[in-house]
C-alpha cells in the first residue's frame, strides 16, 4: 500500500483528533443533578491548581423555554463570568490562574421548576498543544494535497450542439 501525502494528512489530522479526545475525557471533572424552583440556587465545586481553562456543561433534558443564571466564581468570591441560559444544552469555558475551589452558581430565573444535569471540570488545554499541532499540520498537507488533485482536474464538457 503506497502512502500518499493526502493520507498521511488525513492519518495525522484522525490521530490528533483520537489524542485530544483521549486527553478530554481523562480529565476529572464533578458531575452532579439537581431540580431547582422558581428563585432558588444551587452550587457545584471543583478544585483547580496551576492556570488553563475550565469548562461547565448544563443539559436541561426536559428543557420547555426555561431560563437559568450562572455565575463563575473564583476561590476568592469573585465573579469570573455570568451568563444567562435559555438553550437545553450549554457549555461555557473560564479562564483560572489562581489555585483554589472553583464554584459555579446556578439559579432558577423561570416561572417553572428546573431539572438540571451539571459538569464542571478542567481542559487540560495545554496538554493538548501537541495533538492540536498534529491536526494543524495535518490539516495543511489536507489541503496542499487537494488543491493540486483538483488544480488539474479537468470536466468533460457536453457538446453544444446535441440534438
Amino acid at each position: 500500500m503506497k502512502l500518499s501525502l493526502f493520507k498521511i494528512g488525513l492519518i495525522l489530522v484522525v490521530s490528533g483528533s483520537i489524542w485530544i479526545a483521549v486527553i478530554f475525557e481523562n480529565n476529572e471533572r464533578v458531575h452532579d443533578e439537581v431540580s431547582l424552583k422558581q428563585s432558588t440556587s444551587f452550587e457545584i465545586k471543583s478544585s483547580f491548581i496551576g492556570s488553563d481553562i475550565g469548562f461547565y456543561r448544563v443539559f436541561m433534558p426536559e428543557f420547555d423555554g426555561e431560563e437559568i443564571f450562572v455565575q463563575t466564581l473564583d476561590p476568592n468570591e469573585n465573579i469570573l463570568e455570568e451568563k444567562k441560559i435559555q438553550t437545553k444544552l450549554s457549555v461555557g469555558y473560564f479562564d483560572y490562574n489562581t489555585n483554589g475551589i472553583h464554584t459555579i452558581k446556578i439559579t432558577n430565573i423561570s416561572k417553572n421548576s428546573v431539572y438540571i444535569q451539571l459538569e464542571l471540570g478542567d481542559t487540560n488545554s495545554k496538554e493538548m498543544i501537541p495533538a492540536g499541532i498534529l491536526i494543524l499540520v495535518g490539516s495543511i498537507t489536507l489541503i496542499i494535497m487537494s488543491y493540486f488533485k483538483l488544480r488539474n482536474y479537468n470536466m468533460a464538457q457536453p457538446d453544444e450542439n446535441i440534438s
